[in-house]
């Protein structure tokens, strides 16, 4: 008895320690938030928490569409789209439902939070506001209607005087709430900007073509590309044109036009990727290139992470994963990966994520540009070995059946079924959250 009363405050003391720690983590992990696309209206995606190592599946949560969408985390909820139309609020503790607002179409947007309400845009032509804690509808504005981009014998398929919409066109703008107000693109050509309260359209903007590009906003300016190849500042509070940058050109087969990568700005220097087959740094204030990078043909379709003078992006064609120098464009890292990259770089401590259309995340180190872990979505593990060669690289080119827009569509829609992660990675509390076509958001530590 008087062996265990000696060992009573040891013992209290020790547990206090460790449930102050436990409590700390708790909060901090709570604490930490993703409120839009890319983690805020600059996009550089980079988060504070630590670095995930893909030991544990925490729980995985199942939609009845495609996960493009890139979810939010705030609170204790994580808010994310599906291409069944529904928007999702999930406990983020356990992963389990706490609302789904529906829509008239797929969900291929990323949802912002501010305030009370989660902003979401949808094929349907609208963008909606719902109250965070019920999902109840609060407002909707009506654009013109979506549409994907479109050109004649698009890719090199045939009839090639047939105007075809893009199959890679996956994606729809994102939200970017910003000083009471929600800056959007649309298919209908526009960027919007709307009273975050009421959705009253308080200006428009007309670009050349389709806008599935996310705004960013730093500094009272709108940056956003469009699929007329063009690159724009506009003024936050009117929508003025401040300039556009042109990117490269391609009238043969449209392979190689358009702006799908939404800018990352960050130390005056706007950062985006072109389908033009390079990636672009512009001048924040003037619109000059500061210098531009040759992928070799391949596009960049993510939304580029800067941090501490190092611009990473992953691309499609060349199938790589690159860091480079934020102020000469000088080669950092040059990585090869398994399978084409759609999916945004989100960094935590030392580590990138992203994901690849084989269906993986991929986790690599920022600093010695090597690859830590890979963690396999359900997709991949049902259907992936079919299409995977003996050195691990996927192989779509059986999954086109022919040169024809049909032949196209069922490519990319056979690609899915491997439970491609086009979504991008958000990683708070030590633990990361993403979507995958095979219909599930993951949320892995």
């Amino acid at each position: 008895t008087a062996g265990a009363a000696l060992h009573r405050p040891f013992q209290f003391s020790v547990y206090s320690r460790w449930l102050a720690v436990a409590l700390l983590t708790m909060a901090s992990g709570l604490a930490a938030q993703s409120p839009m696309f890319r983690g805020g209206p600059a996009h550089r995606g980079i988060y504070e928490s630590p670095s995930p190592s893909f030991e544990t599946l925490i729980w995985k949560f199942a939609t009845a569409g495609r996960v493009i969408s890139t979810p939010a985390v705030v609170g204790e909820t994580v808010y994310v789209g599906s291409t069944d139309g529904s928007l999702y609020a999930v406990n983020r503790a356990d992963g389990t439902q706490r609302w789904k607002f529906a829509t008239k179409g797929p969900i291929s947007s990323s949802p912002a939070v501010s305030g009370e309400l989660v902003y979401i845009s949808s094929v349907d032509g609208n963008v909606y506001a719902v109250e965070a804690a019920t999902g109840a509808l609060r407002w909707t504005f009506a654009t013109k209607g979506e549409r994907r981009f479109t050109a004649p014998g698009i890719h090199g398929a045939i009839p090639r005087t047939e105007r075809m919409p893009d199959p890679f066109d996956v994606f729809l703008s994102s939200p970017a709430v910003a000083a009471g107000t929600v800056y959007i693109g649309s298919g209908d050509q526009h960027v919007y900007a709307l009273d975050a309260a009421t959705g009253t359209l308080r200006w428009s903007f007309a670009t050349g073509d389709v806008v599935h590009a996310s705004p960013a906003v730093v500094d009272d300016v709108v940056y956003i590309g469009s699929w007329d190849r063009n690159l724009y500042a506009l003024a936050a509070a009117t929508g003025r044109e401040l300039w556009r940058y042109t990117t490269g050109n391609d009238t043969t087969i449209y392979n190689q036009i358009g702006i799908a990568s939404s800018a990352t700005v960050a130390d005056g220097i706007v950062f985006v990727g072109g389908r033009d087959g390079h990636f672009h740094a512009v001048d924040a204030r003037t619109g000059t290139l500061r210098w531009k990078h040759d992928n070799k043909m391949g596009w960049t379709i993510a939304s580029p992470a800067v941090q501490d003078g190092v611009v990473y992006f992953p691309t499609s064609d060349g199938r790589r994963f690159k860091a480079l120098d934020a102020a000469t464009g000088a080669i950092r890292i040059d990585l090869q990966n398994a399978a084409v990259s759609f999916s945004s770089p989100s960094i935590a401590g030392e580590v990138a994520y992203y994901g690849t259309s084989d269906g993986y995340l991929n986790a690599v180190g920022i600093k010695d540009g090597k690859l830590r872990a890979r963690f396999q979505t359900d997709g991949s593990k049902e259907n992936g070995s079919r299409y995977t060669g003996e050195d691990g690289v996927l192989r779509t080119g059986t999954m086109y059946p022919d040169r024809t827009l049909d032949g196209l569509m069922i490519g990319m829609r056979t690609m899915m079924t491997v439970g491609s992660v086009l979504s991008s990675p958000v990683v708070a509390g030590g633990v990361v959250y993403f979507g995958s076509t095979d219909g599930h958001l993951y949320a892995v530590r």
